[in-house]
């Protein structure tokens, strides 16, 4: 009897909302047969949420909804309505680097990021780059575990979530599919692509496209450019065996957008931007400021049905990666330091003016990674037994150089590359930084879903991680080789109970990590100074969550409800440290946080070809321990999280039928803090994006051909965004043991400005 009460329990909490569903339809001819009554419903033509049987929370958008979002989105930004995701940009079409999210009040540096089960963060830092990803036509789902991380996902530091890209397959039939957009700020955007159909009888079929992007920059002086490919190739064949590859090629220079501290915005608001002409001694020229990337990744996802009982998957990858985030800067002939060796003889520098010359500082990074991940599948009576395995093995090669620009603010070269870059007298390269890291990652997991009985579900397994880092600092100075060395051991178990065809209930407990990066291992010197202290003897951040939740799929109603906790341990805090008297900036173990809060989303389909979504979150966050501070203790323990606003909406809406579609999104995000005082804060706001567009097939031929307007922004709020740089405290505060630790001001995303983009789309 107690499933009884808590089935009654739910449908007694659901019957308020089921109410305001339309009436089921029955089919007329089956009326004076009671058991022969189906339920239609309208099927879900915006894709916001997807059918899910997993035991934890899981969000997606599909194809269905990207479609109707202006085509230059990235990932990001299409994910924006979903709950716990609070997505920042710096512009409206995501062309720029300068971009974030938090799930959960998590940063960007702690979230997973998969495509075609392909590991997108960067190795070193563990950032993601969505203006990266493979163009919107191409993807069919989106996905976002805002808690429990899949078992096999091959990343190192996701303890907020996992986003996860799947790619369109090849279609069936030769064809092809062109789009052309036109929008503000000279917004200008092709893309084609081709489907081969089944190539002769091998059964091997394939798509192929191109997209070249350019649009000028929505505030102050520059423009971005864009171009990108995509492809893959798949056979499917037999019971369920498939094989595939997929790549991704992206070359492009993109705009690095200032961010203000409140002190400015509240001075001159947007109009804080890089200067448009350069004058000698500029170093906020805009010029100085654009970042060239090349990025090509390679998925070779593979699963195999040996037989009835036994399955095995692998996904094989391939990442290369080179660009530049520089900066303007100034340089004198006289007085440098290579690390803590200082340099007697005076370095030439074309340009130099009383001995100093403006240069372009480069942050060059140059990525080379692959890996594979495998596993076999068992299934014996209630048995389904997984067992994997996982290689990664990776080198970051980073260099902070400079450049010489010419006497219109031009650098020499853009990408940084060490044979234009200046040199010491005798000839060594003058760098700020200059380190190669070597990561390695082995990893093994084993999971059993065992069915109770025909409607319970229990999961259990363990991963295990071990992480490798072997770095060298080829600068002057006692440290010439860093080394990192842990292990995660990461159990977790589930539970998933079907109440009935409709209903579900669900609970975990899981566990993540996030390994350290790799800036926190190095020593780093100023004017022959140790400024940054390498911190070898971090420990893996770890995070300890539970989730309890409730589903329900109806025919024209679906909703989920999800409660979390999350206790995290070894939280990584970049800060301000005393070493031997001194003051230098260096990596922490800053102690615990808790978070705990609610996550909600319904979709309705009142009528065909309609559907509204709406989702939210409640977070609370808690520091637990104070933040060590340059000898002292900050007095954080209590306060609340940076970047976590404590409640969010989104609300869309689709329509779909006939000649008609459209689309509406608007998101609120409640008040941010950016300091661990929580002595700052932005306020909350609200966006608004708009779609309508019109099918136009039979105009031409019966072939599909659309036409789309998309107001992104459309109410064009003046706010901040988001947090760009956190700081430790704003204000001047006193330590526990009596210390005055100096404040210093956090930076911000600036919300971007409205943009229409008009978008012909035509296949054949």
């Amino acid at each position: 009897m107690p499933f009884t009460v808590t089935r009654l329990t739910l449908s007694a909490l659901a019957l308020p909302v089921l109410l305001s569903a339309p009436p089921a339809h029955a089919d007329e001819a089956d009326n004076d047969d009671p058991a022969n009554i189906q339920v239609v419903g309208y099927p879900d033509p915006q894709g916001l949420l997807p059918d899910q049987t997993e035991p934890k929370a899981v969000s997606a958008i599909s194809a269905d909804f990207i479609t109707k979002q202006a085509p230059t989105l990235n990932a990001f930004q299409l994910v924006n309505l979903l709950p716990g995701a609070n997505v920042s940009t710096s512009d409206p079409y995501g062309l720029s680097a300068s971009s974030g999210i938090t799930l959960r009040g998590i940063g960007q540096d702690a979230i997973g990021v998969l495509m075609e089960g392909a590991p997108q963060n960067d190795i070193g830092y563990f950032y993601a780059y969505p203006s990266q990803f493979a163009d919107a036509e191409n993807v069919r789902q989106i996905r976002l575990a805002q808690g429990a991380v899949d078992m096999d996902a091959p990343v190192v530091a996701a303890v907020g979530g996992l986003l996860s890209l799947t790619l369109d397959d090849p279609k069936a039939a030769m064809g092809g599919l062109v789009n052309l957009s036109l929008g503000s700020y000279n917004e200008r955007r092709g893309f084609v692509r081709f489907d081969t159909g089944e190539i002769g009888r091998t059964g091997l079929k394939a798509f192929v496209s191109y997209s070249n992007n350019r649009a000028d920059n929505w505030r102050g002086a520059g423009f971005d450019k864009r171009q990108h490919v995509d492809g893959k190739l798949l056979r499917e064949w037999g019971d369920g065996n498939r094989a595939s590859i997929a790549f991704s090629y992206n070359d492009a220079i993109t705009s690095t957008y200032p961010a203000p501290t409140l002190a400015d915005w509240q001075a001159v608001g947007r109009d804080f931007n890089f200067t448009q002409r350069y004058t000698p001694g500029d170093t906020a020229y805009w010029k100085l400021y654009r970042g060239p990337f090349r990025n090509f990744y390679v998925a070779a996802p593979v699963h195999l049905k040996i037989s009835d009982k036994v399955a095995f998957d692998s996904t094989t990858y391939i990442q290369f990666g080179h660009g530049n985030s520089p900066y303007g800067t100034q340089l004198a002939e006289t007085g440098n330091f290579l690390g803590n060796e200082e340099l007697t003889q005076p370095i030439a520098l074309p340009g130099a003016v009383n001995g100093v010359a403006t240069v372009l500082g480069n942050w060059t990074g140059q990525q080379r990674r692959f890996g594979e991940v495998a596993k076999l599948t068992y299934e014996a009576g209630a048995h389904r037994i997984t067992a994997g395995l996982w290689f990664d093995y990776g080198t970051d090669r980073v260099t902070q150089s400079y450049t010489s620009i010419d006497a219109q603010g031009r650098p020499l070269d853009a990408w940084g590359y060490q044979d234009k870059a200046i040199r010491t007298a005798d000839g060594r390269l003058l760098a700020y930084e200059n380190q190669r890291t070597v990561t390695v990652t082995k990893g093994f997991f084993l999971t059993d879903s065992i069915a109770v009985a025909p409607r319970l579900g229990i999961d259990v397994g363990f991963k295990g991680v071990h992480l490798l880092r072997n770095g060298r600092n080829y600068l002057p100075g006692p440290q010439s080789k860093v080394q990192f060395d842990a292990f995660a051991a990461l159990p977790r178990a589930a539970v998933h109970y079907q109440l009935d065809d409709r209903q579900q209930l669900f609970a975990n407990v899981t566990t993540n990590f996030r390994t350290p990066n790799e800036f926190a291992l190095y020593d780093s010197y100023y004017g022959g100074v140790l400024v940054g202290q390498g911190a070898g003897a971090l420990k893996n951040e770890y995070s300890v969550s539970q989730e309890i939740g409730y589903r329900y799929i109806g025919p024209s109603l679906s909703y989920s409800v999800t409660g979390f906790h999350y206790r995290f341990r070894n939280r990584q805090v970049a800060t301000v440290v005393n070493s031997g008297g001194a003051l230098v900036n260096s990596t922490i173990n800053a102690g615990s946080q808790t978070s705990y809060g609610l996550d909600g989303e319904i979709d309705w389909r009142p009528a065909r070809g309609m559907s509204l979504y709406l989702s939210g979150e409640y977070l609370h966050t808690r520091l637990n321990d104070d933040l060590p501070v340059e000898g002292d203790l900050l007095p954080t323990r209590g306060k609340r999280a940076v970047s976590a606003p404590r409640f969010q909406f989104g609300f869309g809406t689709t329509y779909d039928r006939g000649r008609l579609f459209g689309s509406t999104a608007l998101k609120y995000v409640g008040r941010q803090y950016a300091t661990f005082m929580n002595d700052e804060s932005i306020k909350g706001y609200a966006t608004l994006d708009l779609s309508i567009g019109l099918h136009l097939a039979g105009l031409v031929d019966d072939k599909p051909l659309d036409l789309r307007l998309n107001a992104i922004n459309v109410t064009n709020p003046k706010v901040l965004s988001g947090v760009y740089a956190i700081a430790n405290n704003a204000q001047d505060t006193i330590g526990r043991n009596g210390t005055v630790i100096a404040g210093s001001a956090p930076s911000y995303y600036i919300g971007s400005g409205r943009a229409f983009v008009a978008t012909l789309s035509r296949a054949f």
